[in-house]
């Protein structure tokens, strides 16, 4: 079987990668010849997706399409391209178009009665604003008071959501189906840097099994809200005793699908697959092995190792599979040994959470040990917003 991955940077380092353990051959088609993830792929093509730019020959042999990046134009072209050549498109449309707007994703939780936090001005300080548009940390900002708040209101250059800033362990799930029937997958845990960017996965998660059996039910109640076709990821943040769900987004998401995979084995690439090549869905069932991994970016320059959001990994080049890596099951990086600043994404596995923990500690002094590393970063959000080093 042989893949399109349009996309290389962090989704696509996440396509392309999953796609290669489930024995699928990836064709990466990217408008930047240095796209992070041209060096993971079987081939690699240069251009750039759009309505007027005819793809010629660069679809011909493809299974299946799956969209890796977020650029509304590209991802409709895409759709009519896909169309016109009769290939498989693994993504919905209409979902995504809902997921990526905070705005009209918020109208979907309160007509379904999720819980949300509470939007400005029917909350207190401090106040987190986000764009509209767009997943992640970016353009994520927090304010205490009420006058930086006006005049960042009438500065944005961009539609932004204002809602109540909530303190809590964040967590994440996909759901993967089609109209009438959706499974929801392994809950994830998420560790944010200072940035609010997520640095650290862990799985299986801590939430109780109350919590986890709710979890999935929010994510199935909006898939089925959404119509789903295809797959999608829900963000929730535990507070009070309750989970506030954050945002959903309507595609293959980056970092938690992989630390899945460790976990159970589930490869949401080969799920997809079957659900666009073949019409089938096999629901995974509780009984799968989840064993403890933790997956998390570094990036290391001289004297420094830090800890830190994905956006560390977006944009490096000479990106490599790597395994056994300082006790790490597998890493994604660009390191060398004569290389004094690289990136990494350590990936960890062992029989349970306190394991695994051990061993990621152990490579992490192993790393600093081995190139006279003295100092080491790993920043939290805090209750004020600002980051620290524990």
């Amino acid at each position: 079987m042989l893949a399109a991955v349009v996309g290389g940077n962090l989704q696509g380092i996440e396509a392309v990668y999953l796609s290669q353990k489930a024995g699928v051959d990836v064709r990466l088609i990217d408008k930047n010849r240095s796209a992070p993830a041209s060096g993971l792929c079987d081939q690699f093509i240069q251009f750039e997706v759009t309505s007027e730019n005819h793809p010629g020959s660069i679809f011909e042999g493809v299974d299946l399409v799956i969209p890796a990046l977020e650029n509304m134009d590209a991802l409709m072209a895409l759709e009519h391209w896909t169309s016109v050549l009769e290939i498989p498109f693994a993504f919905d449309p209409a979902a995504y178009g809902i997921s990526s707007s905070k705005s009209k994703s918020n109208r979907l939780f309160e007509e379904q009665h999720v819980p949300i936090p509470r939007p400005w001005p029917y909350c207190g300080f401090p106040v987190l604003a986000k764009p509209d548009t767009g997943s992640g940390s970016h353009g994520v900002k927090v304010f205490h008071e009420h006058t930086a708040l006006e005049v960042y209101k009438k500065t944005a250059l961009e539609s932004i959501v204002l809602q109540e800033f909530v303190q809590g362990p964040f967590y994440s799930i996909e759901v993967l189906g089609a109209p009438g029937q959706y499974a929801s997958l392994q809950v994830t845990d998420l560790h944010m840097d200072q940035h609010h960017d997520c640095k650290r996965v862990l799985a299986p998660t801590d939430l109780p099994d109350s919590l986890v059996s709710e979890f999935k039910r929010t994510a199935c109640t909006l898939a089925h809200a959404l119509a789903l076709n295809g797959l999608m990821d829900v963000e929730a943040i535990l507070h009070e005793n309750e989970l506030k769900v954050l945002e959903i987004d309507a595609r293959l998401p980056s970092q938690t699908p992989t630390a899945v995979y460790w976990s159970t084995g589930l490869n949401m690439i080969q799920l997809l697959g079957d659900l666009f090549l073949n019409g089938i869905y096999n629901t995974p069932t509780e009984s799968i092995n989840k064993n403890g991994v933790i997956y998390e970016h570094i990036c290391v320059r001289p004297h420094i190792l830090e800890v830190a959001g994905e956006r560390v990994m977006s944009g490096a080049t000479s990106l490599g599979i790597h395994t056994d890596f300082f006790g790490a099951d597998e890493a994604i990086s660009n390191y060398k040994p004569d290389r004094e600043q690289w990136v990494a994404t350590l990936i960890f596995r062992d029989s349970d959470r306190k394991s695994v923990q051990k061993k990621r500690d152990h490579t992490i002094t192993d790393i600093m040990r081995h190139l006279n590393i003295e100092t080491y970063l790993d920043t939290v959000p805090l209750e004020n917003g600002r980051g620290q080093t524990p």
